[in-house]
């Protein structure tokens, strides 16, 4: 990422990605980038091979990261959002980009697609902080 200098500083790009679920009905308010991972990927709960691991779990372990990133497609979209989100912030340089990325739960997809896109913006040598909002609420069953 190349950076202009501004009154002798370096200008850094800031983003602000929050996760969230939406069966929570509370989305984050204002205007962000947005990534829906409801139907894109698979519920790492909704597979019988590790539901019962994935329940106790969320996207703030290491396994459940591993998880949903190699899951087809996962490593694609949080690229496609930096992208994204690099795109906005030629277009309004100065500005915070926000993402918002979400699932129904917020606890398994949103959160390891938001770290992955954040571990990405980061390794750009941007300035990033990510708020996971549903992370620590148990699992909504809901079918599909």
């Amino acid at each position: 990422m190349s950076t202009t200098p501004a009154a002798g500083h370096p200008a850094v790009a800031t983003f602000e990605i929050t996760t969230y679920g939406t069966l929570h009905q509370d989305p984050p308010l204002g205007d962000a980038l947005t990534v829906d991972l409801t139907t894109a990927l698979r519920n790492p709960p909704e597979d019988p091979a590790v539901r019962e691991q994935m329940i106790s779990s969320t996207g703030l372990d290491q396994h459940v990261l591993d998880y949903v990133l190699a899951t087809p497609g996962a490593r694609e979209i949080a690229e496609r959002t930096v992208r994204r989100a690099l795109a906005q912030h030629t277009a309004l340089p100065g500005e915070t980009v926000r993402i918002h990325v979400y699932c129904r739960g917020g606890r398994h997809r949103s959160v390891s697609v938001g770290r992955e896109a954040g571990r990405l913006l980061q390794e750009l040598g941007a300035a990033v902080t990510v708020t996971h909002r549903h992370v620590h609420l148990p699992v909504k069953e809901t079918a599909r």
